[in-house]
């Protein structure tokens, strides 16, 4: 996600610094970066960091959280008190901008920093290998919905900020009820852990597990009152935008999914199916489906499993002990 929209935001001349771990830093500083998208190949070599100690910040700079949510609160707390040139700090100066899935990183954000944007991502990106990076969307990568998370945030820079996606080849609405937007993705991700824990193949067990897991966060969500956008103004935003299969590149699964294939030992679980087991607790809602997703597939990034490596059925059986 962070390599798409910075790598495209590089190749119409927008001034980005790239920060990345390990191989992918590795491979950035030596190469570049490489973006696949439905309209071709383009490599940048922008400037790389690996972490908050190799920028210098500037008071126009806007901050982009692309991490996992797991990753969230070290990633805020190691650029929160980052200096910014003319005085201050960045959680005290800068916008930061969360562009992830889940609906709680605007409120780990908004613990430090003054100025949060929230973005509901339509991308679907895959990471390939060090420093090659694609998003299959079309006609356009990806939608990337923008908003202030809180009544703070600059207005006219969120409209720069989205001005700037938009020339950079994507569409960015803007809309003042974002997080509206984020809950309506968060129900949709709830099946990411269904796609990792069984794999990319479609069958009625599937399909079972994944409604059931958004029937109860729909439940669960209106018993906390939170308000989900609504189905038509939904639809009406993804019409026409599909995902395509890109030259050389087999179709491959989401970013829960992507995360056992790689290994990385953790997973966002916890913040998306978690989310509804949190709120169902808080509500009196029970969430058997979530709870169950939620633990197999910490479990399966814990020990390293990958994706097939249980069935729906065997999954669906659990939620009714």
């Amino acid at each position: 996600m962070g390599g798409v929209v910075g790598g495209l935001l590089a190749s119409v001349g927008k001034d980005v610094v790239l920060v990345a771990r390990n191989a992918q830093l590795e491979a950035l500083r030596t190469r570049g970066l490489e973006v696949t998208t439905a309209s071709g190949t383009v490599r940048v070599e922008p400037p790389v960091a690996a972490g908050p100690q190799d920028v210098e910040l500037r008071a126009d700079d806007v901050l982009v959280l692309a991490v996992k949510s797991q990753d969230t609160p070290a990633a805020l707390g190691d650029w929160a008190d980052r200096p910014v040139a003319g005085g201050g700090t960045a959680a005290e100066r800068l916008p930061v901008v969360c562009a992830q899935n889940g609906v709680d990183n605007e409120r780990e954000a908004l613990r430090r920093f003054a100025s949060v944007v929230a973005m509901c991502v339509w991308l679907p990106a895959t990471y390939l290998e060090p420093g090659r990076v694609s998003a299959g969307g079309t006609p356009v990568p990806g939608v990337l919905t923008v908003g202030p998370a809180a009544p703070v945030a600059d207005p006219d820079l969120v409209t720069a900020y989205a001005r700037d996606l938009v020339g950079a080849g994507f569409d960015a609405p803007v809309t003042a009820d974002v997080m509206q937007w984020k809950y309506r993705k968060l129900l949709s991700n709830l099946g990411n852990a269904v796609e990792a824990l069984c794999g990319t193949t479609r069958n009625d067990a599937v399909a079972e597990l994944s409604a059931r897991a958004e029937a109860e966060g729909r439940a669960v969500l209106s018993a906390a009152g939170v308000a989900v956008l609504d189905e038509a103004v939904h639809d009406a935003a993804r019409a026409g935008f599909r995902m395509t299969r890109l030259p050389g590149q087999e179709r491959t699964g989401g970013s829960s999914w992507q995360s056992l294939v790689r290994g990385t030992g953790s997973i966002e679980a916890d913040h998306l199916n978690g989310e509804i087991v949190l709120l169902g607790r808080l509500h009196g809602v029970a969430t058997p489906v979530n709870a169950v997703l939620q633990r197999h597939a910490r479990q399966a990034a814990r020990t390293g499993a990958t994706p097939g490596s249980t069935t729906a059925g065997a999954l669906l059986s659990e939620t009714s002990v």
